[in-house]
């Protein structure tokens, strides 16, 4: 892989401050979101928003690097889900992603709780089964499940009211789903539970157009080189959902990694730090997958990861106790600017950082909550640029770009890879192998 540098301002010009950076990387986000919509991996939106992205940062004097790689794809369709019995009426859905298409069909609905085989009533072949919110379950196995019962489709019930739709993978290892799966609306999911429930019959019409594909795609890397090859990895997932513009998720992440590029101009690094705009993410973390498995012999302090980072209150060693020493004698040399929570050290499973783990580089995260009345948009219609405060890209930056300088510049920390005995552990003791394994994400004996 060619090596990828930002390259230093004119003599003279001192480096923009990152409150100045996180400013244009806003005003830069919010014409990414209106110029180009939601950025589903694989479609034209994703490319041309991934190509301005690009050009903005060469604008800057900046070199970045498009990586390329594959993934499975999916593309979304026409799709309609119609009540039938008891009133004519479309139903507000969104299939989730690998439902592959289908012909026109009708069926009974019956409703199967939180999806576990134990839930289901005696007979549902040739039905349409109905979860609720409140299912635990993956969507590849409460679709397994279903199947297995010989039901030909799922509605899956929103967690948030108001028409909201949740739009999600339906795998995270690119394998179509074996029936069609559906998000349904919580409102019109709860109608339909009380009409059941009442013994009333319940028909729908299903017919899906949306289908999986290989998609070429690629990640957007930019080295600052330092004087020493160790380096801090900062990504953020560049993909979105298709329904809303992924202001939320994860344009935040997209323009905190843009206000760093910006301000880390003209600095001198102790050791190099590398930004990288991930693809791919939403469907399975397919672009930190392919980067973490490029990694090959490079000497990595830690990988920080900017997934839906808001204003920090913690930091999150995300269970490595070794970088816990190095991340609180940061916090407390932040003086009266300390984060209130101080260093966390839980690891969680579902996002960018989670490949590098298993490459046996130490992850961090933060505990940045975001608004409710902001967050509750995500993965739907109305995660748009409007409910991203400007506040928020100027505030969370100035403590990312505080913490990537730190670790740059930490003569206590250098180049760690775990013993892959070691990462099985990381997931084990907080209790992540069980839903790794259900969704086919568990690569230990």
């Amino acid at each position: 892989m060619a090596l990828a540098c930002g390259l230093l301002p004119p003599a003279g010009r001192a480096a923009e401050s990152f409150d100045d950076s996180a400013h244009a990387a806003h005003a830069m986000l919010t014409q990414l979101c209106d110029d180009f919509g939601g950025r589903l991996t694989g479609s034209s939106n994703n490319r041309g928003a991934m190509d301005r992205l690009a050009a903005e940062l060469r604008t800057l004097g900046l070199l970045p690097e498009i990586v390329p790689f594959k993934m499975p794809g999916w593309e979304r369709g026409a799709d309609s889900v119609q009540l039938i019995v008891p009133v004519a009426r479309p139903l507000r859905i969104a299939a989730l992603s690998y439902t592959q298409p289908h012909p026109a069909f009708e069926a009974d609905v019956a409703d199967v709780g939180a999806g576990a085989a134990a839930d289901y009533p005696a007979d549902v072949r040739g039905k349409i089964v109905l979860l609720n919110q409140s299912s635990a379950l993956s969507a590849r196995e409460f679709s397994r499940i279903a199947a297995e019962r010989g039901a030909r489709g799922v509605l899956f019930i929103n967690r948030e009211g108001g028409g909201q739709l949740l739009a999600r993978t339906g795998s995270f290892v690119g394998e179509a789903l074996v029936l069609p799966v559906y998000s349904l609306a919580q409102e019109e999911g709860a109608w339909l539970r009380r009409l059941l429930a009442r013994g009333r019959p319940v028909r729908v019409r299903m017919e899906t157009k949306s289908h999986c594909r290989e998609v070429d795609t690629a990640n957007l890397r930019l080295v600052f080189p330092g004087r020493s090859p160790e380096r801090v990895i900062v990504g953020a997932h560049f993909d979105s959902w298709d329904l809303g513009q992924g202001a939320l998720d994860n344009g935040l992440g997209t323009a905190q990694l843009f206000a760093l590029a910006r301000a880390l101009r003209g600095r001198e690094l102790a050791r190099t730090v590398e930004l990288v705009w991930f693809n791919g993410e939403e469907q399975g973390l397919w672009g930190s997958r392919h980067a973490a498995a490029t990694l090959g012999a490079a000497p990595v302090v830690a990988m920080i990861n900017l997934d839906m980072v808001g204003v920090p209150i913690a930091v999150n060693a995300l269970g490595d106790a070794s970088l816990v020493p190095a991340l609180e004698r940061w916090n407390a040399g932040r003086g009266d600017r300390k984060l209130p929570l101080g260093v966390e050290n839980i690891n969680w499973f579902g996002s960018d950082h989670t490949p590098f783990q298993l490459a046996d580089v130490r992850a961090i995260t933060f505990n940045a909550p975001i608004p409710r009345e902001s967050v509750r948009y995500y993965h739907d219609f109305g995660d748009t640029i409007d409910k991203l405060p400007e506040e928020i890209v100027v505030k969370s930056t100035a403590i990312i770009g505080d913490l990537v300088l730190a670790l740059a510049g930490d003569p206590s920390l250098g180049a760690f890879r775990r013993a892959p005995a070691e990462t099985e552990k990381l997931f084990t003791v907080f209790g992540l192998e069980r839903r790794m394994q259900a969704i086919g994400y568990w690569p230990f004996h």
